[in-house]
């Protein structure tokens, strides 16, 4: 169900700044990714093993993503969605976002890098969490104090999940949400690209990360 407030409501927060954030992030996880090489000898159980917990969290972030741009896609700022993933969790998207970012880690078969991702992607998101919020409490007053006050901010609760009988999303929304996916499924085979090259010797290692 959505609510809606007749009251003015304040600007809604400007991502930008988050988003440069997270293209920067991005831009230190290819450097790591093309001049480091994980401590786990690559092609051993331990390597293949959180290559695949990895690979399974990213897929889950681009299915959660997906599953959450349907609930809200196109109304973000229009309408308090508070069914489906949103009924877990306030903001199941920045949630997703941060499983998939452990998840590269993984991939990448780093534990450190997997725990420096995530908590990267965490710190950022709750920041936008936190602004988002004040402008959803501002907007929709006391229908959002009922929600946040019932619901988890970052953390989902499955206990709470409950789902609407129909909805209208937006193919807009979803088409870019999948094509934004596509790039983290399209790290598997490029972590697996530089591996090979790495280990023909085409690449230089200067450091380990475990």
């Amino acid at each position: 169900m959505a609510y809606a407030s007749l009251k003015s409501a304040p600007k809604a927060f400007d991502q930008h700044k988050r988003l440069i954030v997270v293209q920067v992030a991005a831009v230190l996880a290819i450097i790591l990714l093309l001049f480091s090489k994980p401590a786990l000898a690559e092609g051993s159980n331990g390597h293949e093993a959180l290559e695949t917990i990895g690979f399974v969290m990213v897929l889950t972030c681009f299915l959660g993503r997906l599953w959450s741009i349907l609930f809200v896609g196109g109304r973000k700022n229009d309408q308090l969605v508070v069914s489906g993933p949103f009924s877990m969790t306030q903001n199941p998207l920045y949630f997703f976002s941060t499983v998939g970012a452990a998840g590269i880690g993984l991939m990448f078969g780093s534990g450190l890098a997997a725990a420096m991702l995530g908590l990267a992607s965490f710190l950022v998101f709750r920041f936008t969490a936190r602004k988002e919020a004040e402008y959803l409490a501002g907007k929709f007053g006391a229908a959002h104090a009922a929600y946040a006050e019932r619901t988890p901010r970052f953390w989902p609760n499955p206990l709470l999940y409950r789902d609407e009988d129909q909805w209208m999303f937006s193919t807009g929304a979803l088409r870019r949400t999948f094509r934004d996916g596509l790039y983290f499924l399209a790290l598997f085979p490029l972590i697996e690209v530089v591996e090979y090259f790495r280990l023909g010797g085409h690449l230089p290692t200067l450091f380990t990360v475990y």
